[in-house]
Formats: structure tokens, sequence, C-alpha cells
């Protein structure tokens, strides 16, 4: 199962965080210091998998791959392939790509709201959902098509918004 996916920048601050299992905000903040702290302490030349037990207990390990400025981390347990994860990763970021182009820092700032589809697109609950950067896409798509869709629509019939109409007068 995976645990936490977390994007950070190169100083540490959080852009996404996402932990699928319940932590209060406190020790969440506390968990990605410690993540980052490991981070930061690592060689370019090293492995980009960590046991993870000392900070997110037993039986926790986790993987990043470092893009630009950002960190892009998951925390997983022993269930799931350290492989597997490194190229959910991949996934994770080629979409973000396709919904981007060059992605940067202020893009994940500014799209949070599709960032979180997309990522919920691809893993919900802690369980992998989608593989193909290309599904992840046609969904985020239908999901902004039926976005568009329901914010077209009113509620108030517009024959009860004609001017005179004693009905809504404030149309």
């Amino acid at each position: 199962m995976i645990k936490a996916v977390i994007v950070m920048n190169t100083q540490g601050k959080p852009r996404l965080a996402k932990f699928y299992e319940y932590l209060p905000v406190e020790k969440q903040q506390e968990l990605i210091r410690s993540v980052f702290g490991v981070l930061c302490s690592r060689a370019e030349n090293v492995s980009n998998f960590i046991e993870a037990e000392s900070i997110f207990g037993p039986d926790s390990r986790l993987v990043y791959k470092h893009f630009a400025t950002l960190y892009f981390v998951f925390v997983f347990d022993s269930s799931e392939n350290e492989l597997a994860m490194l190229d959910l990763i991949q996934v994770f970021v080629e979409t973000l790509e396709k919904c981007c182009k060059n992605v940067c820092e202020l893009d994940i700032v500014f799209n949070y709201s599709k960032i979180h589809t997309i990522l919920d697109e691809i893993i919900s609950g802690g369980q992998v959902l989608e593989t193909s950067s290309t599904e992840v896409m046609r969904a985020v798509e239908e999901i902004s098509k039926l976005e568009a869709a329901s914010n077209a629509i009113t509620l108030i019939p517009k024959s009860a918004c004609e001017v005179g109409s004693s009905a809504f007068k404030y149309c």
C-alpha cells in the first residue's frame, strides 16, 4: 500500500502532500521535514530507494525522483515493488508534463486542483488504479468536460429572469 505522496521543492517546502493513512497535521509536517532532511543530505550518485522505517514506522520504504527544483516522493510498504513505485513516479510526472508542459513548481501551485485530480486517477486509498499516462489524461479531460458542463447549467429558468417577472425580481 502507498502511504504517502509528497512533492516538495529543493528548500523543503511541500507543494503537494497526500497521506493515505490518517495522521494529524502536525505529524504530517514532522514527517515531511524528516523526509526533506534525508533527501537533502543524500549525494546525487546514490540509490533513489530508502528504508524509511525510522521516519514512517516498520515496513516502510521511500522512493524519490529529483526533477529540476522538485522532489517527487512516494512512501509505501513491502507489498509494493520499489521499481514499480519508481515507474509510477514517472507516470505521474509524464502526465503532469502533458497537462502543464515542462512542469515547474508554479504549475503545481497554480493548478493544485488538476494535480490532485491526476493523482486521484493514479492512486486511490493507497492503491494503484492506473499506470498509463494516456488513460489518466483521458479521464482528467472527461472530468474537465463534466465540470465545464455543470458550470454552464443554471438552476433558474431563463423565463423566470425576464424583466418584470414577479417570481424573481433579483435575477
